[in-house]
């Protein structure tokens, strides 16, 4: 498997992987969703708002533009269901971006700055990559989360989207 077969298939994995979150999410009593909890981004919303300023902050760093963000979430975190939009919206647009780039493409060097100070370095397919397994790394935790309502998560395994695709 080429470099680009690898990251077009992580970012669909990751498109995939984040509907069938918020597939659960959605249907999770709100009150729970928000409510706080021992956990660094205080809640399931907000943990999943941390995704999307991640997954925003990296489409810049990727177009060469700015993102305007400050930190690593924002203050105010959007209802849920808009929150999915967003980041629905913003899957699709990694899937494209993916699917366009070059082998070439995929290894040029791109600096930027941390949101909380300092300089970073990474090719445009260490960005995709890492974005890949950030989210679901932020999916364990929400999964955590719903296990405490208590609402079983969907499994978001790789293996299980493999499966899923073969399949189909």
């Amino acid at each position: 498997m080429s470099l680009k077969e690898t990251v077009v298939m992580m970012t669909r994995y990751r498109a995939w992987a984040n509907a069938r979150t918020y597939e659960v999410v959605l249907g999770a009593p709100e009150d729970e969703v928000t409510k706080a909890r021992k956990t660094h981004f205080r809640s399931i919303a907000y943990t999943l708002n941390h995704v999307y300023v991640i997954d925003d902050i990296f489409r810049a760093h990727l177009t060469g533009t700015q993102h305007g963000y400050t930190g690593r979430n924002t203050g105010h975190c959007p209802p849920v269901a808009e929150l999915w939009q967003k980041q629905k919206a913003l899957d699709a647009w990694y899937v494209t971006y993916a699917e366009g780039l070059s082998e070439a493409a995929l290894g040029e060097m791109i600096t930027f700055d941390f949101v909380d100070g300092g300089q970073g370095i990474m090719t445009r397919a260490e960005m995709l990559l890492h974005l890949a397994t950030h989210t679901q790394y932020h999916r364990g935790f929400v999964g955590d989360m719903l296990n405490q309502i208590p609402i079983k998560p969907i499994a978001t395994d790789l293996p299980v989207y493999l499966r899923e695709m073969r399949e189909n």
